[in-house]
């Protein structure tokens, strides 16, 4: 049986009431990506170079985002 096969028989067992998460799971699955795109890369290049900003807790960040 082939993972595809398998997948659908799952499917079938799946309860309507979780069928949400299942499609928003698969949606995910579909669209995303393995990689991370250019901007991302980009990102994680700078603050290997020693760029960037790093925030030691959340509300750091929010009050940078804030002004």
């Amino acid at each position: 049986m082939s993972n595809r096969e398998k997948a659908m028989e799952l499917l079938d067992a799946v309860p309507d009431y979780k069928m949400g998460y299942v499609i928003a799971y698969l949606q995910g699955a579909v669209i995303g990506e393995d990689e991370p795109n250019k901007e991302t890369i980009a990102a994680m290049k700078e603050l290997e170079d020693g760029g960037g900003e790093c925030f030691n807790t959340l509300d750091e960040l929010w009050k940078s985002l804030e002004e």
